[in-house]
């Protein structure tokens, strides 16, 4: 006869309820795990397939039990490193949406939203195209594998119950914020002066030609080329949006390092 005693039961489940605690918190807000249009239910079955995976890797803190009030720590903690890694990798995915609203904005089509299926809110045509891309970009690139295998090494650098990011990893976190917005200016900048040159020369025109309606001809003249500079910077946009996420990794590394 096969004999369980509790504290064996207890120790089987913090070695697989403390991996699942921190990758579900990963996929709930990583990018393509994290998306609007993939069900809860489906992240919480990949992150219960992941965790049993790389649950016999992971050895069970010695002492602690999931449910006592330690052991509620140590979740509390999970969640937190999880929430971590999945924002800092999404942040850049936000970043390329915001380019793309801000040159969205310059070309004239600020009108023109459609529900974006990535962030489940109104995004501008422009920005939810960016958003598009560079998820397929980085689905062809494997970096959905990629966030499982940096998850998995993870619990061999920072294993469950010994430490969290501690204070300087939230700083790290905290920092890592301004790439929303550097991201966004390097993505969007090219383009939005090139509109902005066009603007102050139809300005011009009106100027020099009162009698012509700078709406009636400018605002065509502005989406046009405002397409056509879409269309010349989606090289750029790609090499720009791999060296953002590849930033993105060595963050999420530092972040989970001893």
């Amino acid at each position: 006869m096969i004999t369980l005693t509790t504290g064996q039961l207890g120790a089987w489940l913090g070695q697989l309820f403390w991996p699942f605690v921190r990758i579900g918190a990963c996929f709930m807000v990583a990018p393509a795990f994290g998306a609007a249009g993939v069900p809860a239910r489906v992240r919480i079955v990949l992150a219960g397939g992941v965790a049993l995976l790389v649950a016999p890797l992971v050895p069970a803190p010695a002492g602690i039990e999931p449910l006592s009030a330690r052991g509620v720590i140590v979740t509390v903690q999970q969640i937190v490193i999880g929430v971590a890694l999945g924002f800092s990798l999404q942040l850049i995915f936000d970043a390329v949406t915001l380019g793309g609203q801000l040159l969205g904005n310059s070309m004239g089509l600020s009108f023109a939203y459609n529900l974006d299926p990535v962030h489940g809110t109104e995004t501008p045509v422009v920005g939810q195209l960016y958003g598009i891309l560079v998820l397929l970009t980085f689905l062809a690139l494997n970096g959905h594998l990629l966030i499982i295998e940096v998850l998995a090494d993870g619990f061999r650098t920072l294993p469950v119950g010994t430490a969290s990011l501690g204070t300087h990893g939230l700083w790290q976190l905290a920092q890592w914020g301004t790439q929303l917005f550097e991201g966004a200016l390097a993505i969007a900048l090219p383009g939005v002066t090139a509109l902005t040159i066009v603007n102050l020369a139809f300005g011009v025109m009106s100027r020099a030609a009162p009698s012509l309606n700078p709406f009636a001809v400018g605002f065509p003249v502005s989406i046009v080329l405002g397409l056509v500079i879409v269309l010349a910077s989606l090289p750029m946009l790609q090499s720009t949006f791999v060296r953002l996420i590849g930033d993105a990794f060595v963050l999420v590394r530092q972040l989970l390092a001893p």
